[in-house]
């Protein structure tokens, strides 16, 4: 029996009213106006899926681009997503008991933005340039929207977005073939996305919610950024630098010394005249000088991002110094100085052996989210014990694992203050006993030196949270997530060939986002 005959409705639509359906989700269908009206953007509004090269010139002499992208217009695909929270927009409103007849003005719309790299994708025999076999993919995610009623100081919040995290809210904003370590090519593509979002900060949108035209702001915020991703966009050296944090001047043998008290100092305003200085020389000093005066700022940083750190990739980049520790537990390295390779590999074999036996966690290439998660757990601690001889590094291994675990919730959770409110209190004197034991019992990894994101996690913690309220809220994983769909779109429900597919796996991957 088909669905139709149990059911009575048609569940298959023919493909017109699916066309029809279509449209109507995707970027482009609604009106709506900027006033002042968008700097340097076409005010049309009816703007489907754009070449993400356009507007670069191809004449003869030119070296034609080896990159395919498309993308939708920044604001005409904010319009199509805000349009999509009609409904809850409505609903908010009339939850805070506010008459929507009379808030037409005064609505602030805050926009999470993420941009990964994805390597290995590999090449589509089609005709077209030759393209790397790398995609960057750019997203946003509409977290909040408040309203600010006439006559009222504090803003109302309307629309909170419950899952920021999902694949299902983040959506895609532009996709390109780009190495995402090809800085011309990716700050020329990424270029117009930067030139809009400017323009948009400048003006205020005016479309048609519950029937009635109201007038909306835009704040938005780069923090879906890996490490890495952030060094490329704020002009900082690469993450083996010496200057060991984007968000503070700290060089990696000072963070090391002291790893808890560090106040987050950088910013996107800085770099650039930092960049600046870098570029000028004004006071004619040596490259050394010269680069101890701009604290690694060495390229002209080219996008806004929040100065903060990215939940997922501490918790990767923890789990990786994790997993390095416990094989130098396994050997006991802190007897003795430079064992061989050969012993090297032996304890790690033994430590995957007994990750494989007690926790059924098979080895990975590259630590990733999910090996991390399961990692970083009272019972992989003690599985690693059972291989350690002595039982005092066996107690200050676990001690350091509880203490990592009390304060993981607070840099992971959506709101940290509703979730795990002690665990909070507690942050700065959990991690100062973190730091204690990492520089007396875990001196021989930490001496003089300390990776990045344990100095962000020890560090900077608590001053972002009680800035932003949230870390974990703002990660990077809804856009992570959406690349599985990118592979997944572009096997199963795109055109095979190179000039297509891209506006293909844009299209659908927006609906599935709707």
């Amino acid at each position: 029996r088909t669905v139709k005959a149990t059911s009575g409705r048609q569940i298959f639509q023919p493909l017109h009213t699916l066309r029809n359906a279509e449209k109507e989700l995707l970027p482009g269908y609604h009106q709506f106006e900027w006033q002042p009206a968008l700097k340097n953007v076409s005010s049309s509004w009816d703007v489907g899926i754009i070449d993400g090269l356009s507007g670069w010139t191809s004449s003869v002499d030119d070296v034609p681009a080896d990159t395919i992208a498309r993308r939708f217009r920044y604001d005409v695909a904010l319009v199509s997503a805000l349009k999509d929270l009609e409904e809850d927009i409505m609903e908010g409103l009339r939850e805070r008991g506010l008459d929507d007849s009379t808030c037409t003005s005064g609505f602030t719309v805050v926009v999470k933005e993420s941009c990964d790299g994805m390597g290995d994708v590999s090449e589509k025999h089609g005709s077209g340039p030759a393209v790397p076999e790398k995609a960057v993919r750019f997203s946003f995610t509409i977290m909040s929207i408040s309203i600010r009623a006439d006559g009222e100081e504090d803003a109302v919040t309307i629309f909170q977005e419950q899952k920021p995290n999902s694949e299902l809210s983040c959506r895609p904003l532009c996709l390109m073939f780009v190495d995402e370590s090809d800085h011309e090519t990716l700050t020329a593509i990424l270029g117009p996305v930067v030139a809009e979002r400017k323009a948009m900060l400048e003006s205020r949108l005016i479309i048609s919610v519950g029937g009635l035209l109201r007038s909306f702001r835009f704040f938005f915020r780069g923090t879906g950024y890996d490490e890495k991703m952030v060094r490329e966009m704020e002009g900082l050296e690469a993450s083996g630098s010496t200057y060991v944090c984007t968000l503070c001047d700290s060089t990696r043998a000072e963070a090391s010394q002291n790893m808890v008290l560090h106040s987050v100092t950088r910013s996107h305003g800085e770099n650039l005249e930092r960049y600046e200085i870098w570029r000028t020389n004004p006071y004619s000093e040596s490259a050394d000088e010269l680069r101890d005066r701009v604290k690694g700022v060495s390229a002209k940083p080219f996008m806004e991002t929040q100065p903060t750190l990215d939940a997922l990739h501490c918790d990767i980049g923890n789990a990786t110094e994790f997993y390095k520790i416990f094989q130098d537990e396994i050997g006991e390295v802190f007897l003795q100085s430079n064992p061989s390779r050969e012993e090297r590999r032996r304890w790690r074999s033994a430590l995957d052996k007994q990750l494989r036996k007690k926790l059924k966690l098979k080895p990975v290439m590259r630590m990733n989210g999910n090996f991390a998660r399961r990692l970083m757990t009272r019972e992989a601690a003690e599985a690693v014990c059972e291989l350690i001889p002595s039982e005092e590094r066996r107690e200050a291994l676990l001690k350091l694992m509880d203490l990592y675990l009390q304060m993981k919730p607070v840099w992971r959770s959506t709101y940290p203050a509703r979730d795990c409110p002690d665990q909070l209190c507690r942050y700065s004197y959990n991690s100062q006993q973190f730091a204690d034991l990492l520089s007396t019992t875990f001196k021989y990894r930490y001496d003089g030196k300390i990776t990045n994101y344990l100095h962000k996690t020890l560090a900077h913690v608590p001053e972002i949270i009680e800035r932003d309220g949230s870390i974990g809220a703002w990660a990077s994983e809804g856009n992570e997530s959406g690349n599985k769909l990118f592979r997944r779109f572009r096997k199963m429900n795109a055109r095979q060939s190179k000039t297509f597919e891209l506006e293909d796996v844009l299209k659908h991957h927006w609906l599935y986002t709707s």
